[in-house]
């Protein structure tokens, strides 16, 4: 496997010196993502020091680390200087003024020695699985040569790291960048400096640190000031900001591009149909029609499939590959994810929307669950975080997804969901319970089989562990 990163490259980067050479063909920050042959940059936060596991990542093989302090020796007894230096070259690093600042110099540089089409991809809802699908669309017609950041790395740590680990023979990169408050991407795709930048959808998530959705469609535009010359932006022309987004992108993009429904979209969904494989839709691009099927559920999933199109026709790729990954792909963990799980008696299906919500997102996931053939469907709502000084209405205007999605059970979870607690009293069955802990326990009474059940919520609720506690089943047999 050709090196990603040799010690005298890093040291050349980030002005670090070399103790010990190396080459690594991986990258992690995270001790416990360390693999055999991984670059362990030890970074320093608020709660720990990445310098505290060390030892634990060259235990689990690292080649090397990136140190802001030097690395004691082992202490061993040897018998010659062959195992004298052996012993010395233990633990191979380069020392730097700062890992962080050194992270983000080896992803700048990595980004500088690409000969690759990049996309950059944000928006408040869909980011991380239309990234997922234009990596598997592009990976489709050029396997192995497409890479992408994995997880939801979108901040200013997960986005250098990504960029640390591409590939130098990658043809494609891929990559989310997230933020919070204002000014967070520009400094993102400054350095990921994408050939072409995509904006999925603007919704009220984060709504506490913003004045309202405008102010959101402007920070979510940023990712269009890192564009290179003659760049392509790719804009959701259905969204009400459509404008405010096209404004932006004129200032530093060489080409827009629209996608959506609407009558003069770029990419436009010409129509759409329910299948037994999932969503068949036919969609006009610049260069003429595409006939392809979503295997992921839902109408939000056609739009996301329109955004991939775009950036996969923007990048040069091969659509009829992105039809076919598109027709494959289906729900990611926390995102999507469909499983039959046991429960007593019986099988229940499980939809995983446990990783994130907010306004937008809830709404189409509940929709979405209204369309599912089941003897009852049930949600389990955990509370939409920093959503600000309207919160409360945020949780409580979610009453009416619910009523017309006929939603026959509610397990409401978190002290945010009081709003649409009272909401539903005397028109759907439900219970609000304080946490998912407590959520487990009563969904374990209360599952049937033939259910079908929406689990989704900000990740903080920590739904993920009630998915985690059913598909492994500890539904079925009473247990606890």
């Amino acid at each position: 496997m050709t090196p990603l990163w040799t010690a005298f490259e890093i040291a050349s980067v980030t002005d670090g010196e070399v103790h010990g050479g190396f080459s690594a063909t991986g990258v992690a920050f995270d001790s416990r993502e360390v693999g055999p042959g991984d670059l362990f940059v030890a970074l320093a936060g608020e709660n720990t020091d990445g310098h505290r596991f060390v030892d634990q990542a060259f235990a689990q093989g690292a080649a090397g680390a990136i140190v802001s302090r030097p690395i004691a020796q082992p202490h061993v007894l040897v018998n010659d200087v062959t195992a004298a230096l052996s012993a010395i070259d233990a633990r191979p690093h380069v020392l730097v003024r700062d890992t962080m600042t050194a992270l983000n110099e080896l992803g700048a540089a990595s980004r500088a020695r690409s000969a690759g089409r990049i996309a950059g991809v944000t928006g408040s809802v869909g980011k991380t699985g239309t990234k997922e699908a234009l990596f598997q669309a592009l990976d489709r017609a050029a396997p192995g040569l497409a890479h992408r950041s994995v997880k939801s790395y979108n901040n200013h740590t997960g986005v250098p790291l990504s960029l640390a680990r591409m590939p130098r023979e990658a043809h494609y990169g891929v990559f989310e960048m997230g933020m919070n408050h204002a000014g967070e991407l520009a400094a993102l795709t400054r350095l990921v400096r994408p050939h072409v930048a995509l904006v999925t959808a603007i919704a009220p998530a984060h709504a506490a640190y913003f004045s309202g959705e405008e102010e959101i469609a402007d920070a979510k535009g940023e990712i269009f000031e890192g564009l290179e010359p003659g760049g392509i932006a790719i804009i959701p022309f259905d969204s009400p900001h459509r404008d405010r987004l096209l404004a932006k992108a004129r200032r530093h993009a060489g080409t827009i591009w629209t996608f959506g429904r609407g009558e003069g979209a770029d990419v436009r969904a010409l129509s759409s149909a329910r299948t037994d494989r999932g969503t068949a839709v036919v969609a006009r691009l610049p260069g003429g029609e595409l006939r392809y099927t979503v295997a992921a559920p839902g109408d939000h999933w056609v739009s996301n499939s329109l955004a991939v199109l775009a950036a996969v026709e923007a990048l040069g790729g091969d659509l009829a590959a992105a039809g076919l990954a598109l027709a494959e792909m289906e729900g990611l963990a926390g995102r999507g994810a469909r499983s039959r799980v046991a429960v007593d008696g019986g099988e229940a299906l499980v939809i995983d929307e446990s990783y994130n919500a907010n306004p937008t997102s809830m709404t189409a996931t509940i929709r979405q669950l209204g369309e599912e053939p089941a003897k009852r469907r049930v949600a389990v709502l955990g509370g939409m975080r920093e959503l600000g000084a309207k919160s409360d209405d945020y949780h409580a205007a979610l009453v009416g997804p619910l009523l017309a999605a006929g939603v026959d059970y509610a397990l409401l979870v978190g002290e945010e969901m009081a709003p649409l607690a009272s909401r539903l009293e005397g028109s759907v069955d439900f219970d609000h319970v304080p946490d998912a802990a407590a959520a487990r326990e009563r969904l374990l009474v209360r599952i049937r089989p033939g259910d079908a059940v929406l689990v989704k919520g900000s990740n903080a609720i920590g739904l993920a562990r009630l998915v985690e506690a059913m598909t492994s089943g500890a539904m079925a047999g009473g247990k606890t």
